[in-house]
C-alpha cells in the first residue's frame, strides 16, 4: 500500500497554523513539518521533502528569502491559499475546508487510509441485548412503509460503531436507515453482511430500484448518486457523487431531507474530514433532528466533531446511547393509530 501523503505547512500565524495543520490532518494527511516563524528555521528544513507545500500568508514581505529558496529547490509542489481559514465555528468553515481538501486531493491524491472489516467489526462481539421496544410499537399498522428514515453517515471506525447501534435497537423499531460509509465498492457487499450479523436487521446494498423498508439498511452504492420516491424507493442519480469521497454523506443529508422532511433524521459516526457537516445545517433547519456519536467512544472524531462545530446537532452520545435516544424519539413522534389499524400524520 503506498505511503500516505505528507504535507508541510506555512503560515505566518501560529494561529493560522493550527487551522491549517487540525484541517490537513483532520481529513487524514500527514503534517510533517510546521513553521510559523521565517526566523526559526531548521538548516535541514527544507530538505525534508514533503510530498506538497502548503503556504497561506498575509505578510510575505516577511518570507520573502524563504519562499524564494523553497520555490527554487523544492521537488514538491506548492499549493498556496487564497486567504486565512475561517474559524472552525464559522458557518462557512466546512466549505473551506471542503475546498482545501479538493485541492489535496488534485495534488496529491487521497490520503491513504483502508479500513479491515474483519478486524474493525470483531467476528464475536461482546453479547448486547436489544432495547425493549416501548409498548407505542405495537399498535402500529404491519406495511413495510417505515415511519422513519434516518442517514447513518460513518467513515474510518465508522463499522463498527454502526454495527454496535444496530444490535442495540429493537426487531419492532418502525425505521429504515441510509448508511453512507465512506468504503472501497469492493467491500459494500461484505459489510452489508457483516452489519447484520448479530441483529435482526436487514442489510443489502441500495442500487438502483431498491425500497427503503421498516427494519432494513440500505447501504449507499458507491459509483453513483442517488435520489428517493417519495414511497422510499432508490433511484439513481445517473451522474457519481460531488465531493472527493464516495458515497456523499453531504448528498445523503440533503437527499433524504429533501423528500422526507421532518420523518428523517440523521447521526454522524466515527470518520475523517467533515463530510455531512455542510448538509446537516440544512436538514436541522426543516425541523429534522442531526445527532452525532461522541467523541470518546470514536476511532476518529473529526467527522462528528464537525457536525458538532456547527451547532446543529442536537444530541451527542456513544452508539448504545445514540440507540436509545432513537428509540424514544421514535416513541415521542409516532403518528397517531386511526381505529383501522392505519397510522396517519396529524
Amino acid at each position: 500500500m503506498p505511503a500516505n501523503p505528507r504535507i508541510g505547512i506555512i503560515a505566518d500565524t501560529i494561529l493560522q497554523g493550527h487551522l491549517l495543520a487540525s484541517a490537513v490532518k483532520g481529513q487524514g494527511y500527514d503534517v510533517v513539518l510546521l513553521n510559523t516563524d521565517p526566523t526559526q528555521l531548521d538548516a535541514d528544513w527544507l530538505t525534508q521533502a514533503p510530498d506538497l507545500w502548503v503556504v497561506d500568508l498575509t505578510q510575505e514581505d516577511r518570507w520573502q528569502a524563504l519562499l524564494d529558496q523553497l520555490l527554487e529547490d523544492t521537488q514538491a509542489p506548492v499549493l498556496f491559499c487564497d486567504g486565512q481559514a475561517p474559524a472552525r465555528i464559522a458557518a462557512d468553515y466546512p466549505r473551506w475546508e471542503r475546498r482545501l481538501l479538493g485541492k489535496l486531493v488534485d495534488y496529491v491524491g487521497k490520503p491513504r487510509i483502508r479500513e479491515e472489516l474483519e478486524t474493525l467489526v470483531p467476528a464475536r462481539p461482546a453479547a448486547r441485548k436489544p432495547i425493549t421496544p416501548p409498548r407505542e410499537f405495537e399498535g402500529l399498522a404491519s406495511s413495510e412503509a417505515p415511519e422513519q428514515v434516518w442517514v447513518l453517515g460513518a467513515s474510518l471506525g465508522g463499522p463498527a460503531a454502526v454495527k454496535q447501534f444496530l444490535d442495540c435497537l429493537p426487531a419492532a423499531l418502525p425505521v429504515a436507515f441510509f448508511l453512507a460509509q465512506h468504503i472501497d465498492g469492493g467491500f459494500l457487499d461484505t459489510l452489508a453482511k457483516v452489519l447484520c450479523r448479530d441483529n435482526s436487521f436487514d442489510c443489502q446494498v441500495g442500487r438502483d430500484g431498491a425500497t427503503l423498508r421498516r427494519g432494513s439498511v440500505l447501504l449507499a452504492p458507491v459509483d453513483y448518486e442517488v435520489t428517493f420516491t417519495a414511497a422510499g424507493q432508490v433511484c439513481s442519480a445517473g451522474k457519481p457523487w460531488e465531493g472527493p469521497y464516495s458515497p456523499s454523506i453531504d448528498q445523503a443529508i440533503q437527499n433524504t431531507s429533501q423528500t422526507f422532511g421532518q420523518r428523517c433524521g440523521a447521526i454522524l459516526f466515527s470518520g475523517m474530514g467533515n463530510d455531512g457537516s455542510i448538509a446537516a445545517p440544512g436538514m436541522a433547519r426543516r425541523g429534522a433532528p442531526v445527532w452525532a456519536q461522541n467523541a470518546e467512544s470514536c476511532a476518529v472524531s473529526s467527522q462528528p466533531d464537525a457536525a458538532r462545530d456547527t451547532g446543529c446537532v442536537s444530541y451527542s452520545g456513544d452508539p448504545e446511547q445514540l440507540a436509545r435516544q432513537l428509540v424514544e424519539h421514535v416513541r415521542r413522534t409516532l403518528r397517531p393509530v386511526t381505529p383501522d389499524g392505519i397510522s396517519r400524520k396529524a
